[in-house]
């Protein structure tokens, strides 16, 4: 696929990932406008994972370039790629004695200056995000002591303090129920509205990933397998031959025939 730079928000050409110099996955290539969504799907193991680091830039390139319009992301500085990017990973992370409101605080730092201190201003902007993130409950809780879904949704908000213009998440409805799913996602699409966001993510859970991309990215094996809309990546038995699913898994089991029949309706 070859890729006009000036037409798309964010792309990678021929970007190739992997560890210890040693290829993974070859030839990605991502296209989106600003405020599209990208969700990579693929079974466990897939990659997905090692090509968010590689665009968030925590793992380096083997090949290829990831730009954001016509800056290549390798060349900008960090505090620069700070105001344009945020990250949210599963890693679980650790706040000794800093409250949520103190964590969600942190992603004002890009905007603070040498010393780190920050202005009536950011911290009006800090406890309107916990507001938008349903997190205003808890913002006076030690971080570490909170249960994981709320973790995630607190790591939301300090990545949503950074302004960012993209927003790269692995897995960030992990730990939460259906109901808090459904609320994550929701406060993407309304960041959607209301800033342009545009956002790079994986999710296990395809009926969410069919509902809420604008593009897909199929994971499996060295290249990519698909890349399109949910409606082309959908289509036909590709889901079920993406995950290796044959007539013989779960062959009796009707709550998991329903399902997959669901995602094909949704």
């Amino acid at each position: 696929m070859a890729v006009d730079m000036e037409q798309y928000y964010f792309t990678t050409q021929k970007m190739c990932v992997g560890y210890d110099g040693r290829p993974l996955i070859k030839d990605v290539e991502i296209a989106l406008e600003q405020g599209e969504f990208l969700t990579l799907i693929g079974p466990n193991g897939a990659g997905k994972s090692t090509v968010l680091k590689s665009i968030a830039g925590q793992l380096r390139l083997l090949g290829g370039s990831v730009c954001l319009g016509e800056n290549v992301l390798s060349e900008m500085k960090r505090n620069e790629l700070a105001r344009k990017m945020s990250v949210v990973f599963t890693q679980k992370v650790r706040a000794e004695l800093k409250t949520c409101r103190d964590v969600a605080a942190t992603g004002r730092y890009p905007y603070t200056g040498r010393f780190g201190v920050l202005s009536k201003e950011d911290w009006r902007l800090v406890d309107e995000v916990l507001e938008l993130t349903r997190t205003a409950n808890i913002a006076g809780q030690d971080f570490d002591t909170v249960s994981d879904g709320q973790k995630q949704r607190v790591m939301l908000a300090r990545a949503i303090c950074q302004e960012p213009e993209i927003l790269v998440l692995d897995e960030p409805t992990s730990y939460l129920d259906i109901r808090y799913k459904l609320e994550f996602l929701a406060i993407l699409e309304e960041m959607r509205d209301k800033k342009n966001l545009t956002v790079v993510m994986s999710l296990h859970e395809l009926e969410l990933a069919k509902m809420i991309s604008d593009q897909i990215l199929c994971l499996k094996g060295a290249y990519v397998e698909r890349y399109g809309t949910p409606e082309e990546i959908f289509e036909g038995d590709f889901i079920r031959e993406l995950y290796g699913i044959d007539d013989g898994i779960f062959s009796g089991d009707k709550k998991f025939q329903a399902y997959i029949r669901q995602i094909g309706q949704i």
